[in-house]
């Protein structure tokens, strides 16, 4: 553990932390996008998701002051809390005085997108932590990509404004940082491909992450891997993990969109 930074007033500094996660899969027939449309509300509601923020603020030591919610259909959510940081501050009379910084906030949305010409749905889950004095979300990275069925994962982080210290001296970060990747576990970062882009002058950092290895499996909905014949299996494998590259790298690697087709 640092020893405690000693400021002048209070740390004025704004963190803020954007975490986005795609969640790839493979629906061809009805009933297998039903079946992803029912997974799509029982895995992010907004219920689910006020819990999985209820314990971000936990982790970061924030308190919640207001939390609003919203469901809705077909199937989405959002949801966001007013967050604030407890301080212990001296008065002129030599008094200790609580104040809460509630300069804060936790939103989390939800974005379904899907075509129907190639029967790959891809789910976007979005969650902005923007904290001032103390808090970093930093700490939060395993619990959040572990909450979710995490294909592709991009950050941003980035810190704002300035404190200063004992001597006056201002302060433009509080914290030691190199990359994104630091405050995720190594056993994390083991099953992605990920690369940084980080402008250290300015305090910004930003890191994506791709899912190594493909499970067939995992990617569908009310069907057997082995009911399906192997030259479909290879073309629905290859339509997933070219959608995956094609987000991670924010281009259209392939030109041409070919329908997939189900055995009958």
């Amino acid at each position: 553990m640092e020893d405690k930074m000693k400021l002048y007033g209070f740390n004025n500094l704004t963190k803020s932390l954007s975490f986005n996660i795609y969640d790839i899969c493979y629906a061809k027939t009805a009933r297998e996008q039903q079946d992803y449309i029912k997974y799509i509300n029982e895995q992010y509601n907004s219920e689910r998701l006020t819990a999985i923020l209820t314990k971000l603020t936990e982790m970061i030591g924030a308190t919640v002051l207001n939390i609003s919610k919203q469901d809705y259909e077909p199937q989405g959510a959002s949801v966001t809390f007013l967050i604030a940081e407890v301080n212990m501050a001296k008065s002129r009379s030599g008094e200790t005085v609580v104040a809460h910084l509630d300069k804060s906030h936790v939103t989390v949305h939800t974005y379904p997108e899907y075509h129907p010409e190639t029967s790959i749905a891809t789910f976007r889950v979005d969650i902005d932590v923007a904290t001032c004095g103390e808090i970093t979300p930093l700490s939060t990275l395993d619990f959040l990509i572990g909450s979710f069925d995490s294909d592709i994962i991009t950050m941003d982080y980035r810190v704002r404004g300035f404190t200063r210290n004992m001597k006056g001296q201002k302060l433009f970060i509080d914290h030691s940082i190199t990359s994104i990747q630091d405050y995720i576990h190594n056993d994390i970062l083991q099953k992605y491909d990920a690369i940084d882009v980080n402008i250290y002058q300015s305090n910004i950092f930003h890191t994506k992450m791709l899912i190594k290895d493909l499970v067939l499996q995992n990617y569908l909905f009310n069907s057997d891997v082995y009911e399906i014949p192997p030259k479909i299996r290879l073309d629905i494998t290859n339509a997933l993990r070219q959608e995956m590259i094609e987000i991670f790298s924010g281009t259209n690697v392939y030109q041409e969109v070919k329908p997939l087709e189900r055995s009958k």
